[in-house]
């Protein structure tokens, strides 16, 4: 017993001393080469300076990436005065802080100084030794902004929230491994979010706790509440996908679905597989390619599929894709393989993603099948047939299809269009000429830029289909290979309408459906904090329902103990109760004032117009310098003029040049308008945010942005004088000025107007704060 009570008593006096030397592996002090007694406007300037040497995107130093992540560490310890102070007292750099803290607590009951590292009692807790599996999927906020969420229109992920101290999370570690493998080489979306380095990106995504688990498609997030098991992950995700996705095709059914293209304007593609369920690859694959593409899923072990099999000669033992363009007869192109493979499947349908002949129904279609020219060898050429729909012109389509179907080249892509639906695109390449009216024609163009411009020749008569109209488009078509000038006219054409476009009952439906989904989902499974905004509603509702009913019933006694009028009084008093009415109708309408209050928001001010501005009140802030103070005022003022009736909205202007600071805090929330703390470039300082206008909610710390509009944009003339005489009722500082200066930053606040109709309908997106920064 001796040997043994002297080891632990060796043990137990050597570990102040190898815990002593663990807080010395990290010191965000040393990193961003500022002192313990640093101020907070010191360490940001330091975190700047060296965020933009080490970013990636710049520095091309191998070491980099680790620098850049160390600075950002740093920062994020010593800008928060909670975690600062831990440091300076513990030294624990880590983010389990309250942990942390009673470890610390406990153990220096026993002796002073002791320090628990958990590196010499080899505890895999600590985000330095995670499982490096998971390295490769890690998401930032910024990448998870600007990538991760486009990229969820087109592929469903599944993404992890875990932490520091999370023994949840090493249990599910081994089925998350797994699961995310699978489903990767499916073609789903793997995340995982270290809730202790990306808190912002955790409390985004409403993650309180860890482990959590959750899809993401088309932008929406969901949570899983089931058991975390291998099964119950893979359906989740296919859940997650919409159920009309892959269409079950028949005997009975496969001609209606493949003659379908003249209606979608899309290639369809039938699928069979042994299968008696559609596979989850082929799913994630219709949902990538569903903007393009219609599928379809043909079991071949059901009966009822025995013609399609006989009709296409299919091979029931191999899967099959066939892709079928204007003829439905036999298949454009065909793959076979015993194992589909995502990468085969996406090589096949990428070279198939148009019908031979495709009809230009949007204008994102004209634009990836006629792409602006980049330079003389990348010259694309579009060959149009203008015609219309019905038997008439179908004999006209069938030979332009048989000509297109016989010339195919890289840098020649055949189209048509219905004029019809179409008008002002017609309009703009025959100008109405007589020879071709009732009948198609013919032109064959060159996108010079995105703005419209075209290059293009129409065939001289109208087109036929006949073997010299043939004759003649083979001839322009050789001619233009050697003289690219053969297209000597020039126009504008205006954007396509789009054709297929659901209507906008439609649209409205489907979006009341996903909400009531997820307001039934939010019943049975969210916890109290994500059930707030619900409950709200709900109470909301009912508090103005019996509201109105009390207040009717009272409005309904008093007027019953009144006696009732002669006939004279009652037309008297109707007719003073019309013009009342129809005198508050039109005072709701109209501005309460003639003129527009806007004050300067100063430290003085700041308090009492935003910090503690009153429930359902919003501050409407413009950005402004000592420069372009009168014609942004002048401008502010004109397009806020007819939202001024509302007693809920205040105006104020923010002077950039004494709180740049302020804005540049407040804009790193906004993280499609300003670049977040790991995107700094090299002209942070210069940034011109004249022309911004935030709508502040001081209550509920949030805030809408309004970007200044840029003079090369449509629907708006720069240089134009605005008109000051009409609203002369309106108070502006100084003349109106019509110098080139000052038209080019009024234009800045053009669209202003539309942007406060959609802030009063609350559809504008709403960018949360801690809390408001001090305005010094």
């Amino acid at each position: 017993m001796e040997p043994r009570r002297a080891g632990c008593l060796l043990l137990f006096l050597l570990l102040p001393a190898l815990g002593a030397a663990a807080p010395g592996e990290f010191d965000p002090y040393r990193v961003l080469g500022v002192g313990r007694s640093s101020s907070q406007a010191d360490i940001k300037k330091a975190y700047k300076r060296l965020a933009r040497e080490w970013h990636p995107d710049k520095n091309k130093d191998p070491g980099a990436e680790d620098k850049f992540i160390q600075i950002s560490k740093a920062y994020e310890i010593l800008s928060n005065e909670e975690k600062r102070a831990n440091f300076d007292r513990y030294g624990d750099a880590g983010e389990s802080q309250g942990f942390a803290q009673q470890q610390h607590r406990q153990f220096h009951r026993f002796h002073d100084g002791f320090y628990f590292d958990e590196s010499f009692f080899h505890f895999p807790f600590n985000s330095e030794r995670r499982d490096t599996s998971d390295e490769k999927y890690l998401l930032h906020f910024s990448h998870y902004i600007n990538e991760i969420v486009p990229d969820s229109f087109k592929k469903p992920y599944l993404i992890k929230i875990t932490s520091d101290w999370c023994f949840s999370c090493i249990h599910i570690e081994p089925v998350w491994k797994e699961v995310a493998q699978e489903l990767e080489a499916l073609g789903a979306g793997i995340g995982v979010v270290h809730a202790g380095y990306e808190r912002r990106l955790a409390h985004h995504l409403g993650a309180h706790s860890t482990p959590t688990l959750l899809g993401l498609i088309n932008g929406k997030i969901t949570f899983f509440h089931n058991a975390v098991v291998r099964e119950n992950l893979r359906q989740f995700v296919e859940n997650l996908l919409p159920g009309n996705l892959v269409e079950k095709i028949t005997d009975k059914n496969y001609i209606r679905f493949l003659s379908d293209w003249k209606k979608d304007n899309k290639p369809h593609v039938l699928l069979f597989d042994h299968m008696p369920v559609v596979p989850l690859l082929y799913k994630l694959t219709a949902f990538a390619y569903r903007d393009y593409l219609s599928f379809g899923y043909v079991y071949v072990g059901l009966r009822g599929t025995e013609e399609l099999s006989s009709q296409y000669n299919i091979n029931v033992y191999t899967p099959t894709m066939m892709i079928f363009k204007e003829h439905i007869d036999r298949p454009a192109d065909v793959v076979q393989a015993r194992e589909m493979k995502k990468q085969l499947i996406d090589d096949f349908l990428s070279q198939n993603k148009f019908l031979m002949v495709a009809r230009l129904t949007s204008q994102r279609l004209f634009q990836e099948l006629c792409p602006v020219k980049k330079s003389h060898r990348q010259r694309k050429h579009c060959v149009v047939l203008l015609t219309r729909e019905g038997e008439k012109f179908a004999e006209a389509y069938e030979a332009f299809l048989t000509f297109a179907v016989a010339n195919t080249k890289d840098t020649l892509k055949f189209v048509h269009i219905y004029s019809d639906q179409q008008p002002e695109f017609a309009h703009a390449l025959l100008m109405d000429e007589e020879k071709y009216h009732g009948r198609s024609a013919v032109v064959i163009l060159e996108r010079r830029n995105n703005a419209g411009k075209i290059a293009y020749k129409a065939l001289e008569e109208a087109w036929q289909g006949s073997k010299e109209d043939n004759f003649i488009l083979l001839d322009l078509l050789d001619q233009l290979r050697t003289d690219p000038g053969l297209l000597s006219s020039e126009t504008v054409v205006a954007d396509l309408n789009d054709e297929l476009a659901p209507m906008f009952l439609v649209r409205w439906f489907y979006s009341a459906l996903d909400y009531i989904s997820d307001c039934w989902d939010s019943l049975f499974h969210s916890n109290w904090r994500e059930m707030m905004p619900l409950l709200s509603l709900l109470f909301s509702a009912l508090f103005i329902l019996f509201g109105t009913v009390i207040v009717q019933a009272f409005s309904d006694s008093s007027d019953t103990r009144d006696s009732p009028p002669s006939g004279k009084e009652e037309t008297t008093t109707r007719t003073e109760k019309n013009d009342a009415s129809f005198s508050k109708e039109s005072n709701s309408r109209i501005p309460k004032k003639g003129f527009v209050e806007v004050t300067e928001l100063t430290d003085i001010n700041y308090t009492s117009n935003l910090v503690r501005l009153r429930p359902g009140h919003m501050n409407v802030v413009l950005i402004l310098s000592n420069s372009t103070k009168t014609p942004l005022l002048q401008k502010f003022a004109l397009e806020v003029y007819t939202f001024t009736g509302s007693s809920s909205l205040h105006f104020s202007f923010l002077s950039l040049d004494k709180h740049r600071e302020w804005l540049e805090y407040l804009l790193e929330f906004a993280q499609d308008a300003a670049p977040i703390p790991n995107q700094y470039d090299k002209h942070f300082l210069e940034r011109d945010y004249t022309g911004y206008v935030l709508a502040l909610n001081g209550h509920k710390k949030y805030f809408c942005l309004f970007k200044p509009h840029r003079s090369g944009d449509e629907g708006g003339t720069v240089g134009s004088c605005e008109d000051y005489d009409a609203l002369q009722h309106v108070e502006a500082r100084g003349k109106p000025s019509c110098s080139p200066g000052s038209r080019s930053i009024k234009n800045k606040l053009h669209k202003l107007s539309f942007w406060m109709e959609r802030l009063l309908e609350g559809s504008l997106q709403r960018f949360y704060i801690p809390s408001w920064p001090a305005l010094d």
